[in-house]
């Protein structure tokens, strides 16, 4: 993207120029403010990652609906929701909950293809329900409210685990065998068991309450909740060194990969700038004699598509520079389309030939891709029926945002 933006640039207003641009780009770009927040934000998802708050949320779905059929590939499917609510990437959610929930599910003689293709469907919430890596880069690099992208998240996110669970439901319904019932408990254990599932309850409320009132900003609120995780796991005596090593370690590097890939992207949207193409492209499409609806369509149409080969950062960085000024020129919301474009690229990452969920759950399960593939074609289904009921209904994405 950087080589593009700057030959482009060149070709356009001189070389001189693209020199300047490109030697002041990167700093100005990445001293950018709201930026720290996705270091804060990775900081504590790894540490909650790593200190196994994730076994204790499957714990506590598995004792309520794991006794019925299918029920442990549901309360996988639970668990993953509650995870994202700490973490906000798919990639480590899908990679936890396999480290969990996948050895439970194989020694109840679960169908290999339903027990990781739940694991790698709800691996993709990671980024949907709030705090959201992909919010936050969407908010950057369109200067929208990352606040109001992570509320805006919420509901859709709660829907789309009702979704792979009811999905889940009718499998097992149709062949038992799938999904055998899993061992029966005491509703006394049964709620017990909930007092398990304060940490990630603590740290969420803490973070979404703060921004739903408007306590603080997103950057603060991702201050906050990496502090929030190293108390909270102070405090449950799971913070050893290595474990706070291990997440500082990950969380730099994942942190270099994506200030790289913005840096890409803001030269590269210097070059679409100057050139004038998302303009002219976007009073090009909405003068055609077609209807608003179809166009969208055709949009989301494009993300499945590049969603199958690209990372759904990349892909998110990479085409927002061209599809963003069209969506703002056909007068739709840039909040629900955040939503939106979120929840298409969530397809993606267990969308065939290159889902990267997948090929991230065949190592960690020692299961083959093949395998994997076949499994989440059922949640593939659902992911389409539920991208077609939030682009029905703009409000399920908005009404939480209006009411901050």
């Amino acid at each position: 993207m950087a080589f593009v933006g700057i030959l482009g640039y060149a070709y356009l207003v001189g070389w001189e120029n693209a020199a300047l641009m490109a030697g002041m780009e990167p700093f100005s770009q990445t001293a950018y403010h709201p930026i720290t927040a996705v270091p804060l934000f990775l900081l504590m998802g790894a540490i909650v990652s790593v200190t196994g708050i994730s076994t204790d949320l499957y714990d506590a779905a598995r004792k309520w609906i794991g006794q019925v059929r299918g029920g442990l590939a549901m309360a996988t499917v639970a668990a993953c929701g509650g995870f994202a609510a700490i973490c906000g990437d798919s990639i480590a959610t899908a990679v936890t909950m396999g480290k969990v929930a996948f050895p439970e599910m194989k020694r109840y003689n679960y169908d290999a293809k339903l027990a990781v293709g739940s694991i790698a469907a709800g691996g993709t919430i990671g980024i949907l329900i709030p705090p959201s890596l992909g919010f936050i880069l969407y908010g950057i690099l369109t200067e929208q409210s990352i606040g109001q992208l992570f509320i805006a998240g919420i509901v859709p996110g709660i829907l789309e685990v009702l979704f792979y669970m009811v999905t889940i439901f009718f499998i097992c319904r149709i062949n038992p065998l799938l999904g055998p019932p899993g061992p029966r408990v005491a509703f006394r254990e049964k709620v017990v068991g909930l007092k398990n599932i304060w940490p990630m309850l603590v740290i969420f409320l803490l973070i979404i309450v703060g921004l739903y009132a408007g306590i603080f900003t997103p950057t603060e609120a991702g201050a906050i909740g990496a502090f929030g995780a190293v108390v909270v796991t102070l405090v449950l005596r799971r913070l050893k060194w290595n474990y706070f090593s291990e997440a500082v370690t990950e969380t730099a590097g994942n942190t270099s990969m994506i200030v790289f890939l913005l840096i890409g992207a803001f030269m590269l949207t210097r070059f679409l700038t100057v050139s004038q193409l998302p303009v002219m492209l976007g009073q090009f499409i909405v003068g055609l004699q077609v209807p608003k609806l179809l166009i969208l369509l055709a949009i989301i149409g494009f993300y499945l598509i590049t969603g199958c080969f690209l990372d759904v950062l990349a892909a998110i960085i990479l085409t927002l520079p061209i599809t963003y000024p069209i969506i703002i020129a056909l007068g739709y919301n840039p909040i629900w389309w955040g939503v939106i474009m979120v929840r298409v690229m969530e397809v993606g990452m267990i969308s065939p030939p290159i889902g990267i969920n997948v090929f991230v759950l065949a190592k960690t399960t020692d299961t083959s891709i093949g395998t994997i593939y076949r499994g989440v074609l059922p949640f593939i289904v659902a992911d389409i029926v539920h991208i077609a009921l939030l682009v029905a209904v703009p409000e399920l994405s908005l009404f939480l945002v209006k009411l901050m």
